[in-house]
C-alpha cells in the first residue's frame, strides 16, 4: 500500500477538513466576570446602589456609601470570575501537558508516524494491539479485535474483518450509526476505540467533527441545568428582597403616619407643614427604608461563597479531584442519585486474576514451589505479553496481561532464559495455546478443552494424583456465578503436536479472571449509600455480569433491588421508570441515550443528579446532569463537559467530592446563620429606633463594614471548617428544599431578637447612657457591641451542640480571624472619624461592651438545650 502523497493529503484536507475535534472556546475572564452579574444577590446590590445614587444626588446619602457598594460588587464578581478561570486553566494545563496521540500511516509508499490531528480522508492507517483508532473508517486488511467502550460503553472485544470493495463503496457514501452491542457491521472502525489484539490496515472515511466522536461533541450545546445552590440562593434572594422591600415600605409609611398623627391629623399636618418640610420628611422616611433594605440584603453572601469555593478547589486537587466548575463541589454534596460507570470506577478497569485453585480445589500457588514453578512456565513461556524495563506488562491481549501481572516480573526472573522450542498460538477452534520447552510442553486454555484430555493433576507436594472432574466442574460453576472466566493450565512430557492435545496431560491449576471491584470502592459505595444517595451502575456488560459485580460491591443487597437491561428499560414508559427508580441499581447493556434519559427522568422528580463517565458516549449525560464526574483517563470531550474530573478514576474520590460538597454546604449554612442573625437584628433596631426618637444607631457605612469586611473575614473563618464524617449521615437535600430550615430560622430569630433587646437596653437605659461622655461615644460603643456580639455568635453557629469549641483544633484560623475582627473594630473606633461616625472609647468601657456582647453565647446555649430536650 503506497498511501497518499503530499499533494493528495493537502487536497483531502481542503475537501474533507482536518481531524481535530474542535472544543468550545474557553470562557475568558471577561465572560465569567459578566456572567457573575446574573447572581440574584448581585442584582439586589445594584438596585440598592441605584436608589442610593438618586438620594445622593438629592444630598440625602453619601457618595462614599455608593462607592462602598460598587467596590463590594466588583470584589465579589472578580473573585468569582478568577476562581472559575483558575479552575479551567488547571484543566487546560493538565491537557496541554498530555502528549499528543500518534498513529502509523502509509504515505508516499512508506510507513510513517503522524499525530492523529494530521490524518485525512483516504489515509491508510496501520493498526496494532494497543493503538487508538484515530478516525472513522473500514478495515481493509488483517484481522483485529477492538474495544468500543469509550464510545458505547461496551467493554467486550469486538472482532473486525476486512470489508470487500462493495462494502467500502457503500460505507464511503453512507453514515455510521451506533447499535446496542457493537457498531454497524463487522468491518467498521470508529475514532476513540482501542485495538485489543491483532494487526490490520484501515481506510479513513470520516475525520474530525464528521466522525461519531465529532458528532457527539456537537451535541454539547444543550443548555445546562441550574445548580441546586443557585436555585436555593435565588429563592433566598427573592424572600430577602420581599422582606426588605415590604418592611421598608411599611416602616416608611409608619414614620409618615407618626408625623401626621403628631401634628393632630392629616388636615392639621398639611396646614402646619410646608411643602419643603413634607418633602424632607418623605426623604427621611425613604432614607430609613433604604437603610433597612441594605440591612436586609446579605451583601457578604456572594463573597463568602466565592471565597469558600476558591479555597476548596485547591484542597480537592490534592485529593485527585480537579474541580472544573467550582459550583460543582457544592452540587456534589446535594446529590440524591448518582449514575456511575462500572469499568475503572467501581472496578479496576482491567482484567485481574482473582482466584487460583489446583486439581484438589485448594489455593496452593503461594504455598507450593512446584505448583508456582509450573504455573510460571504455563503462563510466562506461553503468552504474547511481556515485561518492559520498568516492570510494566506490554503486548498481548487483556487476558495475557492479567496472567503475566499475576506472576510479577520478579516471579518470572528465574525463567527468562528458558528456551521455547516451538509454540501453538491460541485460536477459537482449539481454545488453547501451547509452548514446547526442552523438558516438557505447557498448555493454557479453556477448562473444558484441557479437562477433556486430562485424568491426572499434580498436588502441592509434586505428586501425580487422580483428577476428580466433578469436583473441579462444581468449583468452575461456582466461579461462573460470580462472573469469573476460568482458565486451565496443564503440562505434558510429550513433544508438542500442532492442533492435538496429548493423552498424558496433567492439570497444574486453574485461575478465575475478572475485572474485579476496587477494594476501596466497596467502602466508598457503603458510605455514599449511608449518606442517602442512590447509586445506579450503568454498564455495557451483560446483565448477569453486571448483577454479580453489583452484589460484590454492595450495590445490591436485597431482593427488592433490581437490575434491568437497556432493552427492558426502553420497553418502559417514563412514568413506569419513575415508579421503579427508587429500587433500580443496575442498567446493563446500556446505550448512550439511556444515560441522558435517566438523568432527565431523575431531574423531573426534583432529584439532584450526578453522572460519572469517561467516553464520548457519556458526554451528553455528563453535561445534562447537575454534576458531571469525568474520569481522568477518559476522553477529552468527557472532561471538557464535566464539572469535576476524577484524576484517579476512583469511586473513593467521588465519595471525597460528596463529603467536601456537604462540608461546603454546611459551612455556607453556618455563614447564612451568622449573617442573617446580624441582619435581622440590624433591621429591627434601625426600623424601631425612629419611633423612640433615637438617632439612627447604625449608619450605612457601619452596615457595609459589617456585611462586607467583617463577613468577608467571617467567610474565611467559617469556610475553613473541617470536613466531618457525620455529614455523610445526613439526608440529601431536595432541589426545591429551602436553604433556610425551620431550625436555622429559629436560631436566627431568637439570637436576633436577643441582640435587638440588648441593643435597646444599651441605647435607652440611663445606666448605660450615663457611662459615656457624649452621644458619639455612646453610639460608637453600641456599634462595637453589635460587631463583637456578631463575633461571639460566630462561635454559636459552628456547632449544633453546646460545645462551641467542637473541632476548633481542625480550624485554628477561626479564632485568629475572629480576633482580627475585634482588633480591627477597636482600631476603627480610634481612626474611623467622620467617615465611620466613630469616637474613641475609654479603655475601661470596652469591658462593658464585651461583657454585654458575650451574652449571645449563653442565650443560644439555652435555646439549644431547650430544643434538644423538646426533640427528645
Amino acid at each position: 500500500m503506497k498511501g497518499l502523497n503530499k499533494e493528495q493529503v493537502e487536497k483531502s484536507r481542503q475537501l474533507h477538513g482536518d481531524n481535530i475535534i474542535h472544543e468550545a472556546a474557553p470562557e475568558t475572564f471577561w465572560d465569567k466576570f459578566k456572567g457573575a452579574f446574573e447572581d440574584p444577590m448581585i442584582k439586589l446590590l445594584l438596585v440598592i446602589a441605584a436608589i442610593m445614587a438618586v438620594m445622593a444626588a438629592l444630598h440625602y446619602a453619601e457618595w462614599g456609601e455608593i462607592i462602598g457598594i460598587v467596590i463590594s460588587v466588583l470584589l465579589v464578581t472578580i473573585i468569582s470570575a478568577k476562581t472559575e478561570v483558575a479552575s479551567d486553566n488547571e484543566y487546560r494545563k493538565l491537557k496541554e501537558n498530555a502528549s499528543k496521540d500518534i498513529c502509523k500511516v502509509y504515505r508516499d509508499g512508506k510507513a510513517i508516524e503522524v499525530i492523529i490531528d494530521e490524518i485525512v480522508v483516504g489515509d491508510y492507517v496501520i493498526l496494532q494491539s494497543g493503538d487508538k483508532i484515530p478516525a472513522d473508517g473500514l478495515l481493509i486488511d488483517g484481522e483485529i479485535k477492538v474495544d468500543n467502550s469509550a464510545l458505547n460503553g461496551e467493554s467486550e472485544e469486538c472482532p473486525k474483518i476486512p470489508a470487500n470493495q462493495a462494502e467500502l463503496e457503500i460505507a464511503s457514501e453512507g453514515e455510521f450509526k451506533l447499535t446496542g452491542d457493537v457498531f454497524v457491521d463487522k468491518s467498521s472502525l470508529f475514532r476513540g476505540a482501542v485495538v485489543v489484539s491483532g494487526t490490520g490496515v484501515m481506510e479513513v472515511l470520516r475525520v474530525g467533527m464528521k466522525t461519531v466522536m465529532g458528532s457527539m461533541a456537537e451535541e454539547m450545546s444543550e443548555e445546562e441545568v441550574d445548580s441546586p445552590l443557585k436555585v436555593k440562593l435565588t429563592e433566598l434572594a427573592a424572600k430577602i428582597s420581599k422582606f426588605g422591600y415590604i418592611g421598608a415600605i411599611v416602616i416608611g409609611v409608619a414614620l409618615m403616619f407618626e408625623n401626621v398623627m403628631g401634628a393632630g391629623g392629616f388636615s392639621a399636618y398639611l396646614a402646619a407643614t410646608s411643602g419643603i418640610d413634607i418633602f424632607k420628611q418623605i426623604l427621611d422616611a425613604l432614607m430609613v427604608a433604604v437603610v433597612i433594605i441594605v440591612m436586609a440584603v446579605p451583601e457578604g453572601l456572594p463573597l463568602m461563597i466565592a471565597i469558600v469555593l476558591m479555597k476548596n478547589t485547591a484542597k480537592m486537587l490534592q485529593k485527585n479531584v480537579l474541580v472544573r466548575k467550582p459550583i460543582g463541589i457544592e452540587t456534589a454534596g446535594s446529590l440524591n442519585i448518582l449514575f456511575s460507570d462500572k469499568t475503572g470506577t467501581i472496578t479496576k478497569g482491567e482484567l485481574e486474576v482473582v482466584e487460583f485453585f489446583d486439581g484438589n480445589v485448594q489455593d496452593t500457588y503461594n504455598s507450593s514451589e512446584k505448583i508456582k514453578e509450573l504455573i510460571s512456565k504455563c503462563i510466562g513461556k506461553n503468552t504474547a505479553a511481556m515485561f518492559d524495563g520498568d516492570g510494566n506488562v506490554i503486548g498481548g491481549n487483556a487476558t495475557d496481561k492479567a496472567l503475566l501481572k499475576y506472576l510479577t516480573k520478579e516471579g518470572m526472573a528465574k525463567y527468562e532464559d528458558l528456551e521455547v522450542v516451538s509454540i501453538q498460538a491460541f485460536d477459537s477452534a482449539n481454545k488453547y495455546s501451547a509452548a514446547q520447552l526442552k523438558e516438557k510442553t505447557v498448555y493454557k486454555g479453556a477448562p473444558e478443552r484441557l479437562l477433556g484430555k486430562a485424568t491426572k493433576f499434580i498436588d502441592a507436594d509434586g505428586n501425580i494424583q487422580v483428577l476428580d472432574k466433578d469436583k473441579i466442574n462444581k468449583k468452575i460453576d461456582e466461579l461462573a456465578h460470580k462472573e469469573m472466566r476460568v482458565l486451565a493450565f496443564a503440562y505434558s512430557e510429550s513433544n508438542l503436536v500442532q492442533n492435538t492435545l496429548p493423552e498424558d496431560l496433567v492439570i497444574v491449576g486453574f485461575v478465575g479472571i475478572r475485572d474485579d471491584v476496587r477494594p476501596e470502592a466497596r467502602q466508598a459505595i457503603k458510605e455514599v449509600r449511608n449518606a442517602g444517595i442512590q447509586v445506579v451502575m450503568i454498564t455495557g456488560d451483560r446483565k448477569e455480569t453486571a448483577y454479580a459485580i453489583a452484589k460484590d460491591c454492595g450495590l445490591i443487597s436485597s431482593e427488592e433491588e433490581i437490575a434491568l437491561t437497556s432493552e427492558e428499560l426502553n420497553a418502559m414508559s417514563d412514568e413506569e421508570i419513575k415508579n421503579i427508580l427508587p429500587n433500580l441499581r443496575v442498567i446493563a447493556r446500556a446505550l448512550p441515550t439511556d444515560k441522558s434519559r435517566m438523568v432527565r427522568i431523575a431531574q423531573s422528580l426534583n432529584l439532584v443528579c450526578g453522572m460519572t463517565g469517561d467516553g464520548v458516549n457519556d458526554a451528553p449525560a455528563l453535561k445534562r446532569a447537575d454534576v458531571g464526574f469525568a474520569m481522568g483517563s477518559g476522553t477529552d470531550l468527557a472532561k471538557e463537559v464535566g464539572d469535576i474530573v476524577i484524576l484517579d478514576d476512583n469511586f473513593k474520590s467521588i465519595e471525597n467530592a460528596i463529603l467536601y460538597g456537604r462540608t461546603i454546604y454546611n459551612n455556607i449554612l453556618k455563614f447564612i446563620k451568622f449573617q442573617l442573625t446580624i441582619n435581622v437584628a440590624a433591621v429591627a433596631v434601625c426600623a424601631i429606633a425612629p419611633f423612640f426618637d433615637l438617632p439612627q444607631p447604625l449608619q450605612i457605612t457601619h452596615i457595609l463594614w459589617i456585611n462586607l469586611v467583617m463577613d468577608g473575614l467571617g467567610a474565611l473563618a467559617l469556610g475553613s471548617e473541617p470536613a466531618l464524617r457525620k455529614y455523610m449521615q445526613e439526608k440529601p437535600k431536595s432541589r426545591t428544599q429551602s436553604i433556610v430550615s425551620k431550625e436555622m430560622m429559629m436560631q436566627v430569630l431568637i439570637t436576633g431578637a436577643w441582640v435587638t433587646i440588648l441593643s435597646f437596653i444599651f441605647l435607652m437605659l440611663p445606666f448605660f447612657k450615663n457611662m459615656f461622655s457624649s452621644e458619639g461615644e455612646h453610639l460608637t460603643a453600641y456599634f462595637s457591641m453589635f460587631v463583637i456580639a456578631a463575633v461571639f455568635n460566630g462561635f454559636n453557629v459552628r456547632s449544633a451542640g453546646v460545645n462551641i469549641f467542637e473541632h476548633i483544633k481542625e480550624n485554628p484560623g477561626f479564632i485568629k480571624v475572629m480576633g482580627i475582627i475585634v482588633v480591627v473594630q477597636v482600631i476603627l473606633t480610634i481612626i474611623g472619624g467622620s467617615v465611620f461616625s466613630c469616637t474613641p472609647i475609654a479603655p475601661k468601657l470596652w469591658v462593658v461592651v464585651i461583657l454585654l456582647a458575650f451574652t449571645v453565647i449563653p442565650v443560644d446555649m439555652i435555646r439549644k438545650l431547650i430544643f434538644r430536650t423538646a426533640e427528645k
